[in-house]
C-alpha cells in the first residue's frame, strides 16, 4: 500500500483529524480507529496516544514528511483516522 496515497484519499473521502490537539480529543472520545505518529512526535503526545486502546502506526518520516504525505504545506506530528472513507489506510499494521 502507498501510505501517501492512502492518507490523501482518507483525508478527501473519510474523517481524519490532523494535529496533536484534535487527535488527542479523538483518542479521549474513543472515536479514532487508527493513530499515525511522525518519528519526531513530542514524547508526551506519544505517551498519551499509546495509553489509549487505539492502534498506533509509527510513520517512518518526521512531521514535515507526514505533513507533505497528507498534502498539507505544514508539519503534522499526529494523524487520527476516524473513518478511512474509500482508503485502505485502516489496514495498516499497528506497531
Amino acid at each position: 500500500m502507498d501510505l501517501n496515497k492512502a492518507l490523501r484519499l482518507a483525508i478527501d473521502t473519510g474523517d481524519v483529524h490532523l494535529g496533536s490537539k484534535q487527535s488527542s480529543r479523538a483518542v479521549d472520545s474513543g472515536s479514532a480507529k487508527l493513530i499515525i505518529l511522525a518519528s519526531n512526535c513530542p514524547k508526551e503526545t506519544v505517551n498519551f496516544v499509546k495509553d489509549g486502546k487505539i492502534p498506533v502506526h509509527s510513520f517512518s518520516g518526521n512531521n514535515s514528511v507526514l505533513g507533505a504525505a497528507c498534502g498539507k504545506p505544514f508539519p503534522i506530528s499526529v494523524v487520527a483516522i476516524l473513518d478511512g472513507g474509500k482508503s485502505d489506510v485502516l489496514t495498516l499494521k499497528a506497531d
